[in-house]
């Protein structure tokens, strides 16, 4: 291991050059990762990587689910809960059926229980994938929230459909009531798990004398904790993760000082950079070991089977979110839904082309065992791995790379957000100075008439209501590189004046981060 120390530091630094070059040419860096990590695998001398199940599944998994978790806007989640939930489970089943059937039928020696196992494996889309994507286009609020709260579930759904086929597949019989309490369980022990741990951790966030480094500390551990305690009891770890991280993020405000959010951010935004781009590069980079373990299946053969997987997979998906329309278009003059309006044929088309695959079906594959109890190969695991591989490489750039386009021709209007999005801040920002200016004149006038300090934000926020809620208070790009020139003076004059005896450097510093802090702030406005 230490040998191949230096091997790695290289991988971390060719995988930031590689996602330099992504913003610079606005290519999704998932795709390009790959795509390095398949063409360093053929150079001579490159060591032949294994990549453990387990490494992916307790390593990279839990910190990626907890920090989506995060990020999600828990209103939109809810706002479309009925068709997330159908994608996520009603589309990933359909999606494993589906995949069960063609295998069964056209793959040599592929039973319904090894293609269950193959569907359970690669059903469900990448959350990773698609994200970095639609950074690069502009999309519609509800499209991007749909996405996000799939991905959330959609991983706990296949891979309990991968569990209960690699059950059938060993013993070679499947109890369907034994299924359906263990499922019952796996759902509701692993999404109860994590929300009791969730509000432990709260508690102790709240009442225990942390700082802002033990607090963060906290949260890198969390996802871990929940993750293993719900798998220890057989239940689904990932619900355990998205549960519990739903519940702290919607609680956040509660228990976290403002300190901790802010230095939190930074953290976890920079451990998720580099666990993704770790993990799209140690698919490309498996590629020899996979090819290694095909046998007496060819290459070519291998790879036509891994194409008609993936055709499965795109009509599936496209069949299944035109008949979510349809259904909603239905129930909507029985039941209340999110939206009234028919989405028309551009939703569904967006909807169902990004369903590109990755980390999650790479990491149920590689958990296939080598043998099963009685000492035989597991049959078809080599083969399973490889057309895996196809899949994920085929989504990845099929649909990766033609997305962006798809959705520049499409160009769908958002009907939820008419206004600009600038309009809509700076209104808030009046809104907000109003509320403040009147609590302040309300609650501490006494106060207001002999502190200075008091006046003086009184006066800004004064400034601010007097702003019209419709103009635009953007600073201009002309601007912002004054005001940045400016700040980068004032750093220069802040290092000088630290290399003085007389003052301390902690007040440096605490003035060198308000200068960051206003820097931060030029990109908001």
């Amino acid at each position: 291991m230490l040998h191949d120390f230096p091997f790695y530091l290289g991988i971390i630094a060719i995988i930031l050059l590689i996602i330099m070059l992504a913003e610079k040419i606005k290519v999704a860096y998932p795709v390009l990762l790959v795509l390095a990590g398949l063409a360093i695998s053929f150079i001579p001398g490159i060591p032949t990587l294994h990549i453990e199940a387990e490494l992916i599944f307790i390593i990279f998994l839990p910190p990626l689910l907890y920090e989506a978790s995060w990020s999600i806007s828990w209103k939109e989640l809810w706002k479309w809960r009925r068709i997330i939930t159908s994608f996520a489970f009603l589309v990933v089943f359909f999606t494993a059926f589906s995949v069960a059937l063609v295998a069964n039928y056209f793959i040599p020696g592929f039973s319904l229980a090894l293609g269950f196992l193959l569907g359970g494996i690669v059903s469900p889309p990448d959350a990773v994938s698609a994200g970095a994507i639609l950074k690069f286009v502009k999309v519609p609020r509800r499209f991007s929230s749909i996405l996000e709260g799939e991905s959330l579930l959609n991983d706990a759904s296949s891979l309990i459909i991968f569990r209960f086929a690699l059950i059938a597949v060993a013993t070679g019989q499947f109890v369907w009531h034994e299924a359906a309490a263990s499922f019952v369980w796996m759902v509701v022990g692993g999404a109860g798990i994590g929300v009791a741990i969730g509000w432990l951790i709260m508690k102790i966030h709240k009442y225990l004398p942390t700082n802002a480094n033990i607090d963060i500390i906290l949260t890198l551990i969390t996802p871990y904790v929940m993750y293993i305690a719900a798998e220890e009891v057989h239940s689904s770890g990932v619900l355990a993760v998205v549960s519990g991280g739903l519940l702290l993020s919607n609680k956040r405000l509660w228990f976290l000082s403002s300190t901790v959010r802010l230095k939190s951010v930074n953290v976890w935004e920079s451990l998720c950079f580099l666990l993704n781009g770790l993990v799209f590069m140690l698919i490309g980079l498996d590629l020899p070991e996979i090819t290694a373990g095909l046998g007496t299946v060819s290459v070519s053969t291998a790879i036509g089977y891994g194409l008609l997987i993936t055709l499965v997979l795109v009509v599936a998906r496209m069949l299944s979110t035109y008949a979510a329309v349809v259904i909603t278009l239905i129930a909507r003059n029985y039941i209340t839904v999110a939206d009234t309006r028919s989405p028309g044929f551009k939703a569904p088309v967006l909807l169902g082309w990004a369903g590109m695959r990755g980390v999650v079906s790479l990491a149920a594959a590689l958990s296939i065992p080598v043998q099963l109890a009685d000492g035989t190969d597991f049959p078809q695991r080599n083969l399973i791995l490889f057309i895996t591989f196809v899949v994920i490489l085929t989504t990845l750039l099929v649909q990766g790379l033609t997305l962006p386009w798809l959705i520049s021709k499409i160009d769908m209007p958002d009907p939820d957000f008419v206004k600009p999005e600038e309009e809509v801040y700076n209104a808030i920002r009046v809104h907000l100075a109003r509320h403040g200016l009147k609590s302040l004149k309300e609650n501490y006038g006494s106060k207001l008439e002999n502190e200075t300090v008091l006046q003086q934000i009184a006066l800004k926020w004064e400034s601010a209501c007097d702003m019209d809620e419709n103009e635009n208070m953007a600073f201009s790009e002309e601007n912002k590189a004054i005001y940045l020139d400016v700040l980068n003076k004032q750093r220069e004059w802040l290092l000088n004046k630290n290399n003085s005896t007389e003052i301390d450097e902690e007040i440096i510093r605490r003035h060198l981060l308000y200068l960051d802090l206003e820097e931060e702030r030029l990109t908001l406005l």
